[in-house]
């Protein structure tokens, strides 16, 4: 079966002349232009020639422009992210006030929340939590507001797994991927508009050292995604940096739990170990455990 036209924009982005990097966006973005109108038309609509827009359906892989006509007619079938509860929230906001602020914010989330998981690609995240039991090291990276989502999921996979360092930027050595290169590496980023040179930077060193990449951002176009080997697309609020989290939030919870289902036995094993351990370390009060599944 032929991958979605958005996972073969992400692997041939970074081959694609300007003109097709524009058409792609056009494609991401506005893809009903191109299930309803000609190539000629949508060329138009472009300010593009037919023929630039006929051999960027050649770049992708495309026999031409109805075959990808046709695989975003059946995109746009399976989904139409306009007749969720996203879009029910979009019609019903209002300006933020002293008296609706709280519960505009809490609805929104929750639309927010639903239309994720209208749009939950099972098998996707079944892969990625594969690759996380299957990784021998872990390295979580993420910068600016990202680094508290970052930080959160290598305290969580260092507790059920082992393993795993949150990398925190030209203060951190990361010698690790050197000495331990026989070692199955995965890299775990988390990245959103405005992207960190670091975070870019730190990728692509990992990955020219054979380390997987498990991209987490917002879409095919972002730079760390063409060099991810999985990629896990989060639509939040705008600004993402102040309302985004509880979006970016539920989708770590989703890969925690998944570890916790997927390898349920050596998980059970090393919080035993984990609990034994932290409570020769540290004072607690209650006995409630930190984690279950």
């Amino acid at each position: 079966m032929d991958e979605l036209v958005k996972e073969r924009i992400r692997k041939q982005y970074g081959n694609l002349t300007s003109s097709q990097k524009i058409i792609s966006k056009f494609v991401i973005e506005k893809p009903s232009l191109f299930a309803i109108h000609t190539a000629k038309k949508a060329a138009d609509l472009m300010n593009m020639s037919e023929a630039t827009v006929i051999r960027f359906c050649y770049a992708l892989g495309y026999s031409g422009y109805a075959e990808l006509q046709d695989e975003i007619k059946k995109t746009l079938l399976v989904v139409d992210p306009r007749k969720g509860p996203y879009q029910k929230y979009r019609d019903t906001e209002g300006v933020l006030t002293r008296g609706n602020y709280a519960h505009q914010v809490v609805e929104g989330d929750i639309a927010f929340l639903q239309q994720g998981l209208q749009q939950l690609d099972y098998d996707l995240y079944e892969q990625a939590i594969q690759s996380i039991i299957a990784a021998n090291r872990i390295v979580v990276v993420g910068f600016r507001w990202c680094h508290i989502p970052a930080k959160w999921l290598s305290s969580a996979l260092g507790a059920i797994k082992g393993n795993t360092y949150l990398y925190t930027g030209a203060v951190d050595n990361a010698d690790y991927f050197l000495t331990e290169r026989d070692q199955e590496w995965l890299v775990i980023a988390l990245s959103f508009p405005r992207h960190p040179a670091e975070t870019v930077a730190l990728v692509k060193s990992a990955k020219s050292l054979g380390a997987k990449v498990l991209a987490i951002t917002e879409g095919e176009l972002s730079p760390i995604s063409q060099m991810a080997d999985l990629l896990l697309t989060v639509t939040t609020p705008q600004p993402a940096a102040t309302s985004g989290m509880p979006v970016l939030f539920s989708l770590l919870n989703v890969l925690i739990k998944g570890v916790m289902v997927y390898d349920a036995e050596n998980v059970q094993k090393r919080l035993q170990h984990y609990d034994e351990i932290s409570s020769q370390l540290y004072s607690f009060l209650g006995d409630e455990d930190e984690f279950s599944i």
